[in-house]
């Protein structure tokens, strides 16, 4: 029997980036967005604090884009301030490089097992699906979704009771499926 797992956010990331006021190196968004028109052109920001001093920060989203590029139900949110888009845009690959961010996911997600009943079978085909894209190593999801230590987790591994196609101790942010056998 297939379980499956859930890597949910529980909350937007810290964004890491050097703070120009304080020399702090991470943010926190809290889903405000600055919008600014200059006649039929359109600047986007997404608005971070500082978790040391305080200071803001704006993220481009857009810039200098034609009014009537933008989809009115984009301009809507924005307008809105979604803190589900700002949490779609932060993980946009292309906002990202763009202004020189990268994300800390520590503390922001929570693993969803759907219970412990599986725990007590011999074998355990899991299926894992990321309800984001969150970089965690597989093992570390493993060891906290079975109640093993990783430690215990990396000797299954070497003794080939834990299997999976995918390298279960670097981090990844795709779904993939494991086996463990006791």
């Amino acid at each position: 029997m297939l379980n499956n797992w859930v890597v949910m956010p529980t909350c937007l990331p810290l964004v890491l980036r050097r703070c120009h006021t304080c020399a702090s190196q991470r943010f926190r968004a809290n889903g405000k967005f600055r919008v600014n028109a200059n006649h039929k052109l359109l600047d986007v920001w997404l608005l971070v604090l500082c978790t040391a001093c305080g200071a803001t920060t704006k993220l481009t989203v857009l810039e200098r884009m034609n009014v009537r590029s933008v989809r009115p139900e984009l301009l809507d949110r924005l307008h809105d301030n979604d803190p589900g888009l700002a949490a779609e845009l932060l993980q946009d690959p292309v906002v990202q490089r763009r202004n020189r961010i990268a994300l800390d996911w520590d503390n922001a997600w929570r693993l969803d097992t759907g219970g412990s009943d599986h725990l007590d079978r011999e074998v355990i085909d899991v299926s894992v699906r990321f309800a984001a894209r969150i970089p965690v190593r597989p093992v570390r999801l493993i060891a906290e979704g079975c109640g093993l230590s990783r430690a215990e987790a990396g000797r299954l591994i070497a003794e080939g009771k834990l299997v999976s196609a995918v390298r279960l101790n670097s981090k990844l942010s795709d779904d993939f499926t494991f086996t463990l056998k006791r």
